[in-house]
């Protein structure tokens, strides 16, 4: 019988071979005997596009699937051959090999009860099986994990667990539930998702935390990692903000991470649990395994904003109010119209330079007609915002009334900002970006607020990742997600947040002047 299941291995293993020798880039579907699991895994394969040009070795991502989805999803639905190869040819990324596993629906890990090692299978098995299928570099530097959804789980797990065999991880819309989660989940749910793999099947409450749980759940297995090994790790976790569950528990994550000063990026964009979201990270995504694999620190994102042209009628104007210098944009058909128009108004420490950018931002989106025309105000730093915007809107054409009318609060103004237009002026929307929010402040605020105080003024929420309030930021966007209150929620990569993203901002604004 050992010698049958020896042939049966020699067969399978140069039938694939034959696949590889015949040139072929992309095999779908290939199996591996798993001893372990005592039957065949499931594999696709993505290889660069020179792979077969010379002997060079390559470094490997394991690309891991969500619940429900197989071996084939991220070739069909999440396009990583097309994805990687445009990435390679821009020298954006170096070329690497693409190992897609079936991951059936048991997150990556072993169960409790030691009937499906699934774990140990992917460990033991199929990363040595693959270093011997292909011109692998072996060894943890060379080796990166990437998933969505379940697979964002298995992805943080495997490197959590194994530092030694996998040297960087991009978990995307991570499957994850705080402990407070867990122990409320429906309990179906529960058993069919969780239970059976962690264990404590049929119970609800605290007694579903049990010691197994916690050996494979991030939120127990990080604090207990010590701070000299912190360099073992690479991790770069994207989330969407409209996600429902997953919302609190990768902000929760994220957020514990920080606190223990646990190296990682953490972005948040727009969008949900879809793959159209997935493949909107992969430009990143790739960029950030490449730099893991050439040993650099990482590079940074592609910001996609496009570059605004010069315009040779954009104009700054300053005026006079209370004795203080304010600066000001209108549009260029300003003078030759009577009309009235929307104002976005700016409370913040901007400088000159940042200021213009701004409105050059909104002239430039306006001269191409994207948004409608606007006036934009930077308020004065010395005087109550309450006090002096009626005056404004006496000087200057500015359309009455809420819907007309925006706040942005930039750093140290942005929890003002915020303040004003719950509770003292009415605005069709507030932009709070990089805001030094308190993160009690914000509990007791949004909490005290009226029942239908942003009913009428959605929030824009945008965050530097590596700031310092990010706790009051995430405490803001976890608490506006369970309270269904409408918003949008950004996380950047960038140290000070700048300029960065406000294409997105200044939409937002003209958006909701006219929703």
């Amino acid at each position: 019988m050992r010698r049958t299941a020896l042939l049966s291995i020699f067969v399978l293993f140069a039938f694939c071979l034959s696949f590889a020798q015949g040139g072929l880039k992309i095999m779908e579907s290939l199996v591996m005997p798993s001893r372990i699991l005592t039957q065949d895994v499931k594999f696709s394969v993505c290889l660069p596009q020179n792979y077969y040009n010379d002997n060079s070795s390559y470094p490997v991502v394991y690309l891991l699937h969500g619940l429900g989805d197989d071996e084939t999803s991220w070739l069909e639905y999440g396009r990583i051959s097309q994805y990687a190869d445009i990435a390679t040819e821009n020298n954006e990324i170096i070329p690497m090999i693409f190992i897609m596993p079936e991951g059936y629906r048991n997150y990556y890990v072993n169960d409790y009860q030691g009937k499906f090692m699934y774990q140990d299978m992917f460990v033991k098995e199929l990363v040595p099986y693959i270093d011997s299928m292909f011109r692998t570099i072996a060894d943890k530097q060379h080796r990166g994990l990437m998933g969505y959804s379940m697979g964002g789980f298995g992805a943080l797990v495997l490197h959590l667990q194994h530092p030694d065999v996998f040297g960087a991880a991009v978990p995307l819309s991570i499957s994850i539930r705080t402990d407070e989660q867990y122990m409320v989940e429906y309990a179906p749910e529960w058993d069919e998702q969780w239970g059976r793999l962690f264990g404590a099947v049929g119970i609800e409450g605290p007694g579903r935390i049990t010691d197994y749980y916690k050996k494979n759940n991030p939120f127990h297995i990080i604090p207990d990692i010590p701070s000299s090994a912190f360099n073992n790790f690479r991790i770069y976790i994207d989330n969407g903000d409209k996600e429902q569950t997953l919302c609190r528990s990768n902000e929760e994550l994220h957020i514990l991470m920080r606190n223990l000063d646990f190296p990682h990026e953490f972005r948040v964009r727009e969008g949900g649990h879809s793959f159209s979201y997935w493949c909107s990270a992969l430009p990143n995504a790739l960029r950030f395994l490449s730099d893991a694999f050439e040993d650099k620190p990482y590079r940074g994102d592609v910001v996609n904003e496009p570059e605004m042209p010069f315009y040779p009628d954009f104009e700054v104007k300053n005026m006079l109010v209370n004795g203080e210098s304010m600066m000001y944009y209108t549009p260029t058909e300003y003078e030759v119209t009577d009309r009235f128009y929307p104002v976005l108004y700016i409370a913040g420490d901007f400088t000159d330079i940042q200021s213009r950018r701004i409105m050059e931002f909104v002239h430039g989106l306006i001269s191409i007609n994207e948004i409608a025309p606007m006036l934009v105000v930077v308020l004065p730093e010395n005087i109550p915002y309450s006090a002096i915007i009626p005056q404004l809107e006496e000087k200057l054409r500015i359309r009455q009334s809420y819907r007309f009318r925006s706040i942005l609060g930039y750093q140290g103004n942005a929890e003002q900002a915020c303040n004003m237009a719950i509770n003292e002026m009415q605005f069709s929307s507030c932009i709070l970006v990089d805001g030094f929010l308190e993160k009690n402040n914000v509990i007791k605020m949004i909490n005290e607020m009226p029942e239908d105080a942003l009913k009428k003024t959605p929030i824009f929420i945008s965050y530097a990742d590596k700031g310092d309030y990010y706790e009051g930021n995430g405490n803001m966007h976890m608490l506006f997600r369970d309270k269904e209150i409408k918003h949008e929620y950004r996380i950047w990569g960038f140290e000070d947040l700048g300029i960065w993203g406000f294409g997105d901002l200044i939409r937002f604004v003209a958006e909701n002047f006219h929703r």
